[in-house]
């Protein structure tokens, strides 16, 4: 089944990926990897905010990190010129999680991201990955998170 229909599948529509805020760009493309830049938590209706341990719960975050993993997807379709046939794996993902000192459950909030790229991929979605606290992120969402895809 090709991404494109899992996707459809999923009921998942990806958006037109966002411009980048600051003097960076939003992937860039060495030999056959994607490097996708850091994709904060949004929706529809604008940036997901909040703070895990504090004024999120776990499941919460899981979806924060979900749509971030919807946009990092958007990001790499845009880079494989509309194509994502083009990926063969996601290599790595870095997720990190706005939360309090004590809040212990990161890896749980990434695996909001880390399912979907499974569930879209099959096996080409298992990935290295990295889970991290950080006492704020931009603009004060709850998740962001990068990705390195390989693609033909």
């Amino acid at each position: 089944m090709s991404i494109d229909a899992r996707l459809a599948e999923l009921g998942i529509t990806l958006p037109e990926p966002p411009n980048p805020v600051a003097n960076y760009v939003g992937y860039v493309i060495t030999g056959n990897l994607v490097h996708v830049s850091g994709q904060i938590s949004a929706d529809e209706n604008g940036p997901i905010k909040g703070k895990l341990g504090a004024d999120m719960t776990v499941e919460q975050g899981a979806e924060a990190a979900r749509r971030c993993a919807i946009s990092l997807l958007a990001q790499a379709k845009k880079a494989c010129g509309g194509d994502l046939g083009r990926v063969t794996r996601l290599v790595k993902l870095v997720g990190f999680v706005n939360s309090t000192p004590d809040f212990v459950d990161q890896p749980k909030v990434i695996n909001g991201a880390s399912d979907l790229m499974v569930a879209v991929l099959g096996d080409a979605g298992r990935h290295a990955r990295a889970a991290v606290s950080a006492p704020s992120l931009p603009l004060g969402v709850a998740v962001e998170i990068d990705a390195i895809f390989e693609i033909a």
